[in-house]
Parts: structure tokens; C-alpha cells; sequence
């Protein structure tokens, strides 16, 4: 039975965690829970730790962004073949870590500069000061000739290029000295990394989840020896995501009947049921959640979808859509916006939106209410909060 410790990480100080899990891919230490300094730490109990796989190094909480936060059990040779994958794919480099630490994209970023022999730089406190700061003391950590690499998530990214004064004019020079900006943790929009791409960045999307031991997709193309498969395709070829590949967790700790639903075999290979929806034909490209459809008048609709239409209006910085109940048609489609600092929330931009999506969308999709915003509301890894967003009942009627 593998020992299993809960490890409270402190983001202002990584050395401690670093260390740990350097020991624990080594085989030389226990297994970490990694959990944020201050939180309340995880308990496990012995019946759990006995099913656990003898080579287990971490058990990393999932997101929880749609129910109750899993505990995926991976193991040295999963976490050491991502990032082994990940060189492969962008090359080995020195990191700047701007993530939580105790979440399994910040974990990654440990774990690929316990892999390279660097060590990352942190920014503990998320802003465009810090982020310049920050990347002048990686370039100078960094071995001649080395490539600089960071993972940011998209509102991180946002932040970059919504402004032109002298402090986004300094953070976007910093940025463009990174090989790699790797950006995941939630659905980046199209628009977005156009703009990024355009203005010089080396914007890579990830793909992945604590159950892959972080990003496995990386630009729609899988890491080498992962593997995507889609369920049960429509017409359309969309269906549900099943990944398979070295870097896949154990499963759930303390929960072998999750496990048994989650982490099949089929086709001769050890595959994971995302909750995702998309298609594959050589690229892969996520449409939406399972959870996250939204079923009105007896037609399918994907919130992701009808965001990319939504973002495409100018003067719309950021969109999340959701469905809210109807008396007729079971569930409608309602978009809570956030718009531009420059543009007001008015008839006018109600009207553009509405042209735009009817342009792109088909009837049934096309949002029926609209809620204006300050700022989205977020999960703690950065993600857009549906269900909060979902409980408001003050929406103004788009058509």
C-alpha cells in the first residue's frame, strides 16, 4: 500500500513542494495530495490508500466545475510521460509558473522543470507588472540558448492584449520573449487567439484534465502516444471524447464504481470518458460538454458554439452562455456579456448581436436573453462559472 501524504502548497514558496514531488517521481518519497496552504487538508482513509496503484505520486483534485471535485490518482510514469511528451512536442525550457501550484496545470509546470533539472519561476499574484517582472528573472534563470516557456489561462491572456498603455505595451514585449504560452484550463476564444497570435505571441492551446495529467492535445494535435477516439459520432461526426495513452490516471481514489464508468477498456486499449463533446480527424476539435448542452424546443445546442458567435461582435470581450428555464420550449438560450471598456451595454450592441448570431446560428440557437456583466464570475482554476451564472433570474429579452 503506497504511503499518501497531504502536502499544503504555499504559492508565494514552491521549494518545498518542488522538492516532494521531485522525491515522489523519484520513487524516494511518499505520495502527495497537494492541496492549497490554508484549506482545510484532504482525508483519506486505509481502504482507499489499499487499491491505490504501488507507484502512485499524486492525487490531484478535479476542477469541479460541474459537481463534486474527484480525486484522480496519477501515477510517476503517468506524470513523467506528459511531460516528456510536452518536450517532445515544444521543447524542454525554463518555466515561469503563474498558476496555483496545487492545481494539476500549475503541478505540470513542476513537473516538467523536475524533468528538464530547471527550476520554474513563480508569480504568485496575478498582474501585468508582476507578469514583466517576472519573465526578465526566467530569461535570466534560464541556460544559454534555452527556450522560456509559460501557462497562462485565457482570461490571463486577455489581460495581455486589453489595453495600449505603457504597462500592456511592456507585459505583450515580455510575452513575446516565450517560446511557448501554453493556454488551457477553459474553452479559448477564436477571436482571442487570433489577436494574441497576431500580435506576436507563441499561443499553443492545451487539451487535458486532471484524469490526462494535465494538457494532452496540444493545438488540436495529441501528444505523442495519446490516443483520441470519438463515442458514438452523429452525423456530423460529434460525439463523445475518449482519450488513451501512458499519461492517464489510475483512476479515483476511494471511488472504484466512478472508476469502472470512467476508465474503460475498449479496443484493445485502456481508454477515459471525458464529459466532452467533439469530433477527430486528425485534429480535434471540442464542441461542447455533455452537461452542458442545452435541449430546447427538442433541439441540441451547444453553449460553446453560440459563445464563438457571440464573441465574434465587436465590443464584446467575453461571453458565457447558459440555458434558463422556458414553459414551452423546456430550457432557452440566455448569454451573460461582458463588453469592452469603451462600449456601452445598449440597444445597439443588443441589435449587432443579434444580426451576427442569426448569421452564424441557426434559429433555435440564437440567444433569447442577455444579461450584461462587469466580469464573469470564475471557478477557482479560472473558468467560467455557468452554474452561478445560470442561477441569476434578471435577464433582459433579446428578441
Amino acid at each position: 500500500m503506497p504511503e499518501l501524504v497531504p502536502f499544503p502548497v504555499d504559492r508565494a514558496d514552491i521549494t518545498g513542494y518542488y522538492e516532494a514531488l521531485a522525491a515522489a517521481l523519484d520513487g524516494a518519497g511518499p505520495a502527495l495530495a497537494p492541496y492549497e496552504a490554508g484549506a482545510p487538508a484532504p482525508e483519506f482513509d486505509a481502504a482507499a490508500l489499499a487499491a491505490a496503484p504501488d507507484d502512485l505520486a499524486l492525487v490531484v483534485a478535479t476542477s469541479g466545475s460541474t459537481g463534486t471535485p474527484k480525486r484522480a490518482m496519477l501515477t510517476r510514469g503517468a506524470l513523467v510521460a506528459s511531460a516528456t511528451a510536452t518536450h517532445d512536442r515544444i521543447g524542454a525550457g525554463t518555466w515561469l509558473l503563474p498558476l496555483p501550484p496545487h492545481h494539476i496545470a500549475g503541478t505540470q509546470v513542476i513537473v516538467r522543470s523536475i524533468v528538464s533539472g530547471t527550476t520554474p519561476t513563480v508569480l504568485d499574484a496575478w498582474s501585468l507588472e508582476g507578469f514583466t517582472k517576472a519573465t526578465g528573472l526566467v530569461a535570466r534563470n534560464a541556460p544559454p540558448f534555452s527556450p522560456i516557456h509559460t501557462s497562462l489561462v485565457p482570461t490571463q491572456l486577455r489581460d495581455l492584449l486589453d489595453g495600449d498603455d505603457e504597462t500592456h505595451t511592456r507585459a505583450l514585449a515580455a510575452a513575446r520573449r516565450y517560446r511557448s504560452i501554453l493556454v488551457g484550463g477553459s474553452a479559448t476564444p477564436r477571436a482571442l487567439l487570433e489577436r494574441a497570435r497576431e500580435g506576436g505571441l507563441s499561443v499553443v492551446t492545451t487539451y487535458g484534465s486532471s484524469e490526462t495529467s494535465g494538457g494532452c492535445v496540444y493545438d488540436g494535435t495529441p501528444l505523442d502516444g495519446v490516443g483520441v477516439r470519438v463515442i458514438e459520432p452523429d452525423d456530423d461526426g460529434v460525439g463523445r471524447i475518449a482519450l488513451t495513452g501512458p499519461m492517464l490516471a489510475a483512476g479515483y481514489l476511494g471511488d472504484p464504481e466512478r472508476t469502472a464508468v470512467t476508465f474503460v477498456d475498449e479496443a484493445g486499449a485502456h481508454h477515459f470518458l471525458t464529459d466532452d463533446l467533439g469530433s477527430f480527424d486528425g485534429t480535434l476539435a471540442i464542441t461542447g460538454r455533455i452537461d452542458d448542452v442545452i435541449t430546447t424546443g427538442g433541439y441540441k445546442v451547444s453553449p460553446r458554439v453560440v459563445e464563438e458567435a457571440v464573441q465574434r461582435v465587436p465590443g464584446v470581450r467575453d461571453a458565457v452562455v447558459v440555458a434558463r428555464p422556458h414553459e414551452r420550449w423546456g430550457q432557452t438560450v440566455a448569454v451573460a456579456i461582458v463588453t469592452d471598456a469603451a462600449v456601452d451595454a445598449t440597444e445597439e450592441l443588443s441589435e449587432r448581436l443579434l444580426i451576427e448570431c442569426r448569421r452564424l446560428l441557426p434559429p433555435y440557437a440564437v440567444p433569447r436573453l442577455v444579461r450584461y456583466e462587469e466580469a464573469l464570475p470564475l471557478t477557482g482554476v479560472g473558468k467560467p462559472d455557468r452554474a452561478f451564472v445560470a442561477r441569476h433570474d434578471q435577464w433582459q429579452n433579446l428578441r
